[in-house]
């Protein structure tokens, strides 16, 4: 079973940047996705849906430097469910996107792309040489809280 989702909306506030103790790079956005439909009775009616995603390494610095509050943005991503426990000792839990890819929808917008170089891109490594090594997703560890 799969959990991957596409979300189209715009951001409700700028990419909030944030470093691990160790220096990884992680941003939250907040994505508001708007839904427009008749009813019954051919009445326009409108809903309104908030969700919240996270960025890691590079492309959350890039997703900050790019992106801005009322940008329609697509995201593709996973849905993960966080848990915690309130100081006051309540349970609570939130669902959330582990964001894959995110960018400017081109719908209504036009954008510019200028490449960004990174050590383990493709373009840098010796002809014929090795393919670069995957980095993990979730390679902070479990100690690193991202706040």
């Amino acid at each position: 079973m799969s959990n991957n989702v596409t979300l189209i909306g715009n951001l409700v506030e700028d990419p909030e940047l944030r470093f691990t103790p160790s220096g990884v790079a992680m941003a939250r956005i907040r994505l508001a996705v708007n839904r427009r439909w008749r009813d019954q009775s051919g009445e326009w009616q409108e809903d309104t849906s908030f969700f919240s995603g996270t960025l890691w390494r590079e492309q959350a610095e890039t997703a900050a430097e790019s992106l801005q509050k009322g940008h329609r943005v697509i995201v593709v991503g996973r849905l993960e469910q966080r848990s915690w426990e309130t100081p006051e000792g309540e349970k609570r839990s939130t669902v959330e996107i582990a964001i894959d890819e995110i960018g400017p929808s081109l719908r209504w917008a036009t954008a510019t792309v200028n490449k960004t170089q990174r050590s383990d891109d493709w373009a840098s490594r010796p002809a014929g040489g090795p393919a670069p090594a995957p980095i993990p997703r979730d390679d902070y560890g479990p100690d690193e809280a991202p706040f």
